[in-house]
């Protein structure tokens, strides 16, 4: 039985971009300290078989937004300057048409950046995307502090696993400005409506400059080794796509690795511990009990894993996310400490809020609601539509990799082998599994996948690149520059920091 539907409640969505979803003390992390998100899990509903169905920011984000799969919302390439599709209703106006006040936090990642996509007002950081069309809230916070145009003065990237402690004062950290505007905008809210907050964290994404404290506070603990496996250690035997990230992202010595770690889950710890001030705020002004807190990611991160870095894979480092939901005090339907194996998704998250809230739920939302009784059999995700392209089929023990370029197949055992270790596509004794899994993949695949031929007469066809021939990076992985004066608006649609 669920709580009275005329009991009005809030809701917060926190998201942090580029967290894997074992990154978390209550997940078995051997070295991540969590203590925050450790608690919220003992209060909460735990996901553990979540994924982002398309894991890169944008099409993740409008995923997130509209309830909806890439085929729907029109993006997995990472489409800086796509709008939001009008015809579809986003998280935030829904809320809105039901009477809350719907406010934002951080990073949205749409065209135009001021597009607030139904909430009434959005304090924005996007970090360091001037050239699109606006200045965000958070650079303007710096110019007000005295440090017009620095942000990116440490000389970090926003896109590689250089490191270094954070070069401003520690108030200006990204962390603590995302945090201080939720807080003041939880005090600041109407005490008549209730509240839907977003809050969405750019960290633990790179730039790798953690406050110099958490950096130390990690010397302490000797992070993980990457995982190695037998199919990822000949380079001249990886599918096309892993020889680009191979490329792109040079596999860093082991000592090296272990220090980007630290310097990565420093940034992980530093948001838990800000994160705790949200919650103190929501205390304090007497909400926390009649507030929903929804917290997952857009995407994971390999963090060197099989030699590979960043996301838009589908191993369990880049697809897998966090994802918990506490509801308000003494709804059945959450009860505290569950754990739940179901496999969900980022296009979950809107039809599960809003039936939380006893909200009706668009007939554009593909996602199913992760209280309910309904299950999917086979979660399917797609990103990129080049030499780069990937696509998964998941049946919630087996998954199927699927690299177009040169038409390969992996296929790994979660329950048997949860780190991917052990391909099985070529295992005569996974043919069927093979089979089912490939026509998963055949009946949603769209778009380019049928224009370029990948799939015919219901096989996946693929199709041949050719030699993988390296190059240089000339765009220094999308390196930021001096903010000011703001740079100008060239080449708005490109995309920086991919390998090719």
């Amino acid at each position: 039985m669920s709580a009275p539907a005329n009991r009005r409640i809030n809701v917060m969505l926190v998201t942090v971009d580029q967290w894997p979803g074992n990154l978390l003390g209550v997940a078995g992390h051997p070295v991540a300290q969590t203590p925050t998100l450790d608690q919220l899990a003992r209060n909460a509903v735990r996901y553990t078989r979540a994924y982002s169905e398309c894991p890169i920011c944008i099409p993740a984000r409008r995923t997130l937004m509209t309830g909806t799969a890439t085929r729907t919302h029109g993006d997995r390439v990472f489409g800086t300057t796509t709008p939001m599709p009008d015809h579809l209703p986003t998280l935030a106006q829904c809320f809105r048409d039901a009477g809350y006040q719907a406010y934002a936090v951080g990073k949205l990642h749409v065209y135009p950046p001021r597009d607030r996509i139904g909430f009434d007002d959005v304090a924005l950081a996007e970090e360091g995307r001037p050239h699109l069309g606006a200045v965000d809230d958070y650079d303007i916070f710096l110019a007000e502090q005295g440090f017009v145009g620095q942000q990116f003065a440490g000389g970090m990237n926003n896109n590689n696993y250089m490191h270094r402690p954070w070069h401003l004062p520690e108030s200006c950290h990204a962390t603590n400005w995302l945090t201080q505007a939720m807080c003041r905008t939880i005090k600041r809210r109407d005490p008549k409506r209730p509240a839907f907050w977003y809050l969405s964290y750019n960290h633990p994404h790179p730039p790798l400059a953690p406050l110099s404290h958490y950096m130390e506070f990690y010397r302490q603990f000797e992070p993980p080794a990457a995982l190695e496996a037998a199919w990822s250690r000949d380079p001249e035997e990886l599918p096309f796509t892993l020889k680009m990230c191979r490329n792109y992202w040079r596999t860093l010595p082991a000592p090296a690795l272990r220090e980007a770690r630290r310097a990565f889950y420093a940034l992980c710890t530093h948001i838990d511990h800000q994160f705790r001030l949200v919650l103190g705020t929501l205390r304090e002004e007497g909400l926390l009990d009649d507030t929903a807190i929804f917290f997952t990611a857009d995407h994971g991160e390999m963090l060197g894993d099989f030699g590979l870095y960043a996301k838009r894979l589908f191993y369990e480092g880049s697809s897998g996310i966090p994802c918990m939901l506490m509801g308000p005090l003494g709804d059945p339907r959450t009860l505290p400490g569950t754990v739940d194996a179901r496999l969900v998704d980022l296009a979950d998250v809107m039809p599960t809020l809003l039936d939380l809230a006893h909200l009706p739920v668009p007939g554009t939302v593909e996602g199913l609601p992760m209280l309910g009784t309904e299950r999917r059999e086979i979660l399917c995700g797609d990103c990129l539509e080049n030499n780069g392209a990937t696509r998964m089929a998941h049946d919630g023990r087996h998954k199927l990799i699927w690299y177009p370029a040169g038409n390969r197949v992996q296929i790994f055992d979660l329950a048997a082998d949860p780190t991917e270790l052990q391909d099985l596509a070529a295992d005569p004794a996974h043919r069927a599994i093979r089979a089912r899994l490939s026509a998963a993949l055949v009946q949603a695949a769209w778009g380019t996948d049928h224009e370029k031929g990948w799939v015919q007469g219901g096989v996946l066809t693929g199709f041949d690149p050719g030699p993988y021939v390296p190059f240089p990076d000339r765009s220094w992985s999308g390196q930021r520059g001096l903010h000011f004066p703001p740079p100008p608006a060239l080449a708005e649609d490109k995309m920086v920091g991919f390998p090719q």
